[in-house]
């Protein structure tokens, strides 16, 4: 069967072509780095993990390139940094920010199975890219230099694009109501965004020099959100690339005007030649948000007892993540976590009972066809429910299971040795075993001190040894526990 994908630019599922099979590119919008990232930010990170292992299978390995970048330059970073660290120069707080929430995120996807990108730019690394894509827009007209309230700005004009509106399928009013655009007089067009925008003072900056009808105008400011992935998955993918992806949020305003951007700076008729979308995420029913109390991180999920009294391992998360095909919207629930790991359970038992050694091997052409059906996990899963039935009697296809859960990113090298992990590592190492057990009485020391900062040091500390913690209490007293495991 040959890969097809759904295209949220052609609103139907084709068959993927990429322009160069020697070459397959992978764009994803990666996460801002003011706060850390939530359970809703980790299912465009596990879906298009899947989407690249399975790029890598068809393609091979060294033919694909994913890029998925990091936004570290950002209004909500600049609130942040001033109010998390007030009595410190602002840029100093902004790498603050910037470099815990970066190191966090990378170390919870880690834990939920996925592989780390080909590339991850960041945006403050890119800047000279996007003053020279946006000079590229005021040389052929699409952009202006105006001034409004907030200092001088340059905009991208949206009625010099005809086909301004191709992704998102509305017409320029529609998205001027969807985006809640204000009618601001400095604006040819209400709709018009910012590629770059005058700093103060106070504010992170850079030197931007454009040429706007042949006057050379210096701004010191920063850049538009829009501009930054324009300019990242150009610098590393080109003109036009193969994928590009991210939540169905990113749909209008930020993809749309990614390709407003890009098309009329390089005119191409295409940005990426197909854009896929993951569905939205709600919590036990409701739509996240910490008004209602269900908004949950990552981190939170992994490391604390905040959903449904206990932590979960990421591999659970990851399972529970990707029963549901990814552009469907997605109930999060603790029901769901728990029928997650008992069939994990389930298949370590099973890999266990038949002694499974090897971790890698030929994968099933069924599991193979449904992710070939437009990433069609939902159907992949059935594959695997299958062989759990048949690996009950049957060592081969216990050995097929494994090959399968590991091709999909789950942890199987953890399945052999889950029960005895601790002991293994005693019999070991005994000196190893007990500096793991003096960290974790005093990160359990720390959390009963709420020194929140030292139990996540040490818990870091713990994680860069490769031991994953799982958090509880004791059904008893109640104390905190912490259970441990040797990870991948």
């Amino acid at each position: 069967m040959s890969l097809t994908l759904y295209n949220t630019l052609t609103r139907k599922k084709e068959a993927f072509a990429p322009i160069d099979p020697a070459r397959v590119r992978l764009y994803v919008c990666g996460p801002t780095v003011y706060d850390f990232a939530h359970i809703g930010n980790a299912r465009p990170v596990i879906v298009f993990d899947v989407l690249s292992r399975l790029l890598r299978h068809v393609y091979g390995e060294k033919h694909v390139t994913y890029v998925r970048n990091i936004t570290d330059v950002d209004d909500k970073i600049n609130d942040r940094a001033a109010r998390d660290y007030p009595t410190l120069p602002l840029n100093d707080a902004i790498r603050n920010v910037t470099e815990k929430t970066a190191a966090q995120f990378h170390a919870d996807v880690a834990a939920l199975g996925c592989l780390p990108p080909d590339v991850e730019p960041r945006a403050t690394d890119n800047i000279q890219e996007m003053i020279g894509i946006i000079n590229r827009l005021l040389a052929n007209g699409h952009a202006y230099i105006a001034k409004g309230e907030q200092g001088r700005e340059v905009l991208f004009e949206v009625g010099r694009m005809q086909a301004y509106g191709v992704l998102s399928n509305r017409k320029l009013d529609e998205q001027i109501e969807g985006a809640r655009v204000a009618v601001e007089a400095h604006k040819k067009h209400p709709a018009d965004f910012v590629l770059w925008k005058e700093s103060s003072s106070t504010e992170p900056g850079w030197t931007g020099h454009f040429v706007e009808r042949g006057e050379s105008i210096s701004i010191y400011g920063r850049p538009g959100w829009h501009i930054e992935c324009s300019a990242m998955s150009h610098r590393y993918l080109g003109e036009t690339f193969d994928i590009h992806g991210g939540g169905i949020d990113l749909v209008f305003p930020h993809h749309e005007n990614e390709i407003a951007q890009s098309c009329c700076a390089f005119d191409t008729p295409r940005m990426a030649n197909v854009w896929m979308h993951n569905g939205f995420l709600q919590v036990e029913g409701q739509k996240m948000s910490k008004s209602l109390g269900n908004f949950v991180t990552i981190n939170e999920l992994l490391a604390t007892d905040k959903f449904g009294g206990r932590s979960w391992p990421g591999e659970v998360l990851r399972l529970a993540m990707l029963k549901t095909h990814y552009r469907q919207p997605i109930d999060f629930t603790v029901k769901a976590l728990e029928e997650a790991e008992k069939t994990l359970a389930t298949w370590a038992e099973l890999a266990g009972r038949h002694k499974v050694s090897l971790i890698s091997g030929p994968i099933e052409p069924a599991l193979l066809d449904a992710l070939q059906d437009d990433l069609n996990t939902a159907s992949a899963f059935a594959v695997l429910a299958e062989l759990a039935r048949k690996a009950r009697v049957n060592a081969q296809d216990a050995q097929h299971l494994v090959y399968c859960a590991a091709f999909l990113g789950f942890n199987v090298k953890s399945w052999f040795s889950k029960a005895d992990s601790a002991d293994a590592m005693g019999d070991r190492d005994p000196a190893l075993k007990a500096q793991v057990e003096t960290l974790i009485t005093a990160r359990l020391d720390a959390r009963r001190n709420k020194n929140f900062a030292e139990s996540d040091r040490i818990r870091d500390e713990l994680l860069a040894m490769g031991i994953q913690l799982k958090d509880g209490k004791d059904p008893v007293t109640g104390e905190p526990t912490t259970a441990w495991e040797v990870k991948r």
